[in-house]
């Protein structure tokens, strides 16, 4: 009995201890994961939110570049931080390919969501020249015959490509006939579709923006529901071929699982408000970053159904492990 009761109050004051730490939540610096390189669009984004989340909660707000195995190294370092909200991370689209690519043991499920922050679209760009010019003219070509045509713009399996694959299946075109030139990256993609060598790029909008702005390339779609407030001229999907299409590669801000409600609750507040302010809008929209907001259940929600697509397209693509 005596050693229950040693157990027991404990417990009692472990959890008094955590409760109070919630209540006083921050009481000291932050520390913000970034899963991919300095200078890049996400560390760019990770450090515009930790200036207004260091404003907010009235602590530093350190950004630290956790890089390596296509952001496996950042986001597993994300997941295995003590849950106290002192070590967060801005998390991106991998989190949802991951572990149906079988590259780490990781999913939205280890994560404790707080807030979605941005989505950026995939764009079906062409050459300046290409006989298509809508969207309708390409989507008929590849069904007649799709293992004529190329396209590139990443890697096999980034966010992209599977949102792009995933597009031409709800089409009724099986991606696989559609052969990829893999790229590290849209710009040397883009590169290759000006010269020729692949007849279409998927990318984010501003990646092709300052070639399709001196015509060497055109966009006949970008892959979403509406239109984009930044390129109002490009039509979306949704308009040109009736189906609902949402995927593209997206940050959020995530902590390890098992947080307290309070702390979340807290952090979810504080990036509403960096979120809305003049200043973060109009560095996203200067970048031309997509700004989407979900809340902490939103966002939880949202990398749930892009982890279900994501599973889709990555077995039919025949990358699954």
């Amino acid at each position: 009995m005596r050693k229950l009761s040693h157990v027991l109050c404990a417990s009692v004051l472990t959890l008094s201890a955590s409760v109070a730490m919630a209540a006083d939540y921050p009481y000291k610096p932050i520390t913000l994961i970034v899963p991919w390189s300095s200078g890049g669009g996400t560390d760019s984004v990770g450090r515009q939110l930790a200036a207004g989340l260091q404003e907010e909660l009235g602590q530093p707000v350190n950004v630290v570049n956790k890089t390596g195995g296509s952001g496996v190294v950042g986001h597993m370092t994300m997941k295995m931080a003590r849950p106290d909200g002192y070590t967060l991370g801005l998390g991106t689209a991998e989190i949802a390919t991951y572990q149906h690519i079988g590259t780490a043991q990781l999913s939205y499920e280890d994560f404790t969501p707080i807030a979605l922050l941005n989505l950026d679209y995939a764009a079906f760009t062409v050459k300046a020249d290409s006989e298509w010019e809508t969207l309708d003219d390409a989507l008929k070509a590849l069904k007649a015959n799709p293992s004529d045509y190329t396209v590139s713009g990443s890697a096999p399996g980034a966010a992209y490509h599977l949102s792009f694959a995933g597009f031409l299946d709800q089409q009724g075109i099986n991606p696989n006939d559609v052969t990829l030139v893999p790229s590290e990256g849209a710009a040397p993609g883009l590169q290759e579709l000006a010269a020729g060598g692949v007849d279409m790029v998927f990318s984010s909008m501003p990646e092709s923006e300052s070639m399709r702005a001196s015509g060497r390339v055109k966009t006949l779609a970008v892959l979403a529901n509406d239109r984009l407030d930044s390129f109002p001229d490009v039509p979306s999907a949704k308009e040109l071929t009736g189906s609902e299409w949402n995927q593209g590669s997206w940050r959020g801000l995530v902590g390890p699982k098992g947080m307290p409600e309070e702390v979340t609750e807290r952090l979810e507040e504080a990036t509403e408000k960096v979120w809305n302010s003049e200043q973060f809008q109009t560095f996203m929209s200067s970048r031309g970053f997509g700004t989407v907001w979900e809340d902490a259940e939103g966002f939880e929600a949202f990398m749930k159904d892009q982890d279900e697509k994501n599973a889709v397209t990555i077995e039919k693509l025949g990358l699954a492990n």
